[in-house]
């Protein structure tokens, strides 16, 4: 098994919860049926979909729901809300001593079931998300690199440009840790990861790596740009204080390390070129770029 962030275990721990609630109300749904008693507001109100605990949950948390699966968060509400409307139909007739309907029962007991299997779809989802993206950074991990990569250079053949895959590493990072302590580390990886987000293009993927390494998979017209690009990241990263402990900030460098990618290369061979020209970089001085040799 996975081992999840604690902020990922906490949000199924409420998932599960906001369910569990919701068919912890079938319980007043029986009594309703048996002693004609009331079964509360978050059943027999018109907007009973919006007031009762599942309801209220996956409404604030549907923005999380929405990057995963906007479709079915959609039907979700739409089957939630259809249940509702059934069982408010069956609980009104009951209490005024009338027999409820077949068709509001069979409504009910389908979109109770249609409901169910969504919500299933989207916890598995979830985790299935939390295992490839950074819980601290929110970038994709290193999981899916290899499918993005040869997308990436069937579309740079396509299209006529070069693609170069570039290793960023920070410069002195156990420094960081040592002098500051690993909660002010994990800042620094944070604050690092928004500002190449801010600093990168929107179609250039970018991967936490491992540890405080960073993947950046660049497309471009020429090897000038692509060296201009990899400057700019180096000078934007130099020149962003990040704040620490006690209202103070501290100066961030990086060392890159970029190679461009053969027609027929495999990610690993690309990959293991950046690493070098990245550590030939550390040798070298730091908080600079250094172009691999064509392999």
């Amino acid at each position: 098994m996975p081992e999840f962030s604690p902020e990922t275990d906490s949000f199924i721990a409420e998932f599960d919860a906001a369910i569990e609630a919701h068919m912890e109300w079938t319980q007043r749904i029986l009594r309703c049926a048996v002693l004609h008693a009331s079964p509360g507001d978050d059943v027999l109100a018109p907007m009973a979909h919006n007031l009762c605990r599942f309801g209220r949950w996956f409404a604030s948390n549907r923005a999380h729901f929405d990057v995963i699966d906007a479709d079915a968060v959609q039907r979700v509400e739409t089957f939630h809300q259809t249940m509702h409307d059934a069982i408010r139909a069956i609980c009104a007739n009951v209490m005024t001593g009338r027999p409820g309907q077949s068709a509001d029962l069979e409504a009910f007991e389908q979109s109770q079931s249609e409901l169910l299997a969504l919500l299933a779809r989207l916890k598995t989802l979830t985790l299935s998300n939390a295992v490839r993206h950074d819980p601290l950074t929110g970038l994709p991990l290193r999981y899916g690199v290899e499918n993005d990569f040869t997308l990436c250079q069937k579309d740079a053949r396509r299209n006529h440009t070069l693609l170069y895959v570039a290793m960023i590493d920070i410069d002195h990072f156990k420094l960081i840790n040592d002098n500051y302590g690993h909660p002010q580390g994990d800042l620094v990886l944070r604050n690092l990861a928004a500002t190449l987000k801010s600093a990168l293009r929107s179609n250039d993927p970018l991967y936490r790596f491992g540890g405080e390494e960073f993947l950046w998979l660049m497309r471009c017209q020429s090897q000038e740009e692509a060296e201009q690009l990899a400057q700019r990241i180096v000078a934007t990263v130099s020149t962003t204080p990040v704040p620490v402990a006690g209202g103070a900030s501290l100066s961030l460098t990086i060392t890159l390390g970029l190679a461009r990618v053969g027609p027929e290369e495999d990610i690993a061979s690309a990959i293991k070129r950046a690493d070098e020209a990245l550590y030939e970089g550390k040798r070298s001085g730091r908080n600079r770029y250094v172009m691999a040799d064509m392999g």
